[in-house]
């Protein structure tokens, strides 16, 4: 048997020879690894006092320039795919599309618990080499401003000495220059929003979701008030009122276009008010087909979002351990206090995601599909496909739609 990898019971295989670099790029040469191995600067060193974990703290912080990196790799390609006049996208891009959101996922899980092997280091270990440090500081990330931003971390949204980038970059021309671009292009959430704009079935003259949406909601306050009512205790009584005026004057916060508005100017919300109708409707309808995509990628959204709020709380407890509560950053910053006042709401690009639990009825009022809806929700669509139907798509729809009709 010739074919046999397996001569006299020696693996033959163990015998070949290894090509040599004359065949191309050995690994070493393919990634480069004399530049990147040899660019762990101990700055202790020069001293003749070389601090063992500063080479650790070094290693660390490249390591997370280099995932930066791929960050913005895939959240470039994904804003690409996203940024087209008709947004129409066959489903094998959808399919790419989730995909590199959920590896940015799984990359950031890394990053989170990266800060583990940085709390092996004590903090008479830090003090031994910080003072090396200054001025630098995790502020003048380039790449980490840049995530934020094509991300859609609003200018206001930042506090105060956040926001002053031209301090730490104002002599590298080529920096600013790729902050104010990533400042003026469209981010992640404002290619999002367009996108949830555009969602099947909140048109007022077809499924009009948002007129059923409201009528149901009207009718499970109308019930609330009327147990309300009804309710013998008054103690009890009077907490039903206080629940049902506190969820009316939520749901009306999400109806009434100008009380959103004023919420969104506030900073308190970032979607258009018709964004918010999509994502609610999506969340509603995630079991249709065509809705299933698009609900998986809200959740990666929400997922990308939680990380980053994780990963900059990881860092901040760290701070703590290493420096206090008082003393200064190396950069110059409040050290801990600013680092502890970026884990606000204000830093979550996709807020709006996190809070329509807000908005949820009970399974029983949702309103139903029509048939000629759940037709069109139930067709196998792209991600990103032509939310306002064409004419020709419509007749797809009916023709379908007599289909099943027939069939009943």
């Amino acid at each position: 048997m010739s074919s046999c990898i397996f001569s006299n019971g020696v693996n033959s295989s163990q015998d070949e020879e290894q090509l040599d670099n004359q065949s191309g790029m050995l690994y070493g040469e393919y990634l480069q690894l004399d530049k990147i191995l040899n660019s762990q600067r101990m700055l202790s060193a020069r001293t003749n006092h070389p601090v063992h974990d500063e080479h650790l703290f070094i290693i660390t912080h490249q390591a997370y320039e280099l995932w930066f990196k791929q960050i913005l790799f895939e959240l470039d390609s994904v804003r690409a795919k996203f940024n087209s006049e008709d947004l129409v996208l066959d489903e094998s891009q959808s399919l790419e599309i989730l995909k590199r959101m959920n590896r940015i996922v799984l990359i950031l899980k890394l990053l989170v618990d990266q800060v583990m092997i940085l709390e092996t280091m004590t903090p008479l270990d830090f003090m031994d080499f910080r003072n090396y440090l200054s001025p630098a500081s995790g502020f003048q990330s380039l790449q980490f401003r840049l995530l934020e931003n094509k991300l859609g971390v609003k200018q206001e949204h930042r506090v105060k000495y956040n926001q002053k980038y031209s301090c730490a970059f104002g002599n590298d021309p080529e920096a600013m220059k790729a902050i104010e671009k990533s400042e003026t292009e469209a981010p992640l959430a404002d290619l999002i929003e367009r996108w949830l704009e555009r969602t099947p079935g909140l048109e007022a003259d077809g499924f009009n979701f948002w007129g059923k949406y409201k009528q149901a909601v009207g009718t499970l306050l109308a019930k609330q008030h009327k147990a309300a009512e009804s309710q013998v205790n008054e103690t009890v009584r009077q907490h039903q009122f206080m629940d049902y005026e506190k969820r009316k004057e939520i749901f009306d916060s999400i109806f009434d276009p100008t009380i959103h508005a004023a919420l969104v100017s506030r900073g308190e919300r970032r979607f258009s008010h018709r964004a918010m109708q999509g994502a609610i409707m999506i969340t509603f309808y995630r079991d249709e087909p065509r809705f299933n995509q698009p609900h998986q990628l809200l959740m990666l959204l929400m997922d990308i979002d939680s990380l980053i709020t994780k990963w900059r709380y990881n860092h901040v407890i760290m701070v703590q351990r290493m420096i206090g509560s008082a003393q200064l950053g190396t950069g110059g910053s409040s050290g801990y206090q600013y680092l502890r006042s970026t884990l606000s709401d204000r830093y979550k690009v996709f807020l709006d995601l996190f809070n329509l639990s807000t908005f949820l009825i009970p399974r029983g009022y949702i309103p139903p599909l029509t048939r000629h809806m759940k037709t069109k929700l139930s067709m196998s669509r792209d991600l990103i496909g032509s939310w306002n139907d064409t004419t020709g798509s419509e007749e797809i729809d009916m023709a379908l739609e007599r289909s099943v009709e027939a069939s009943i």
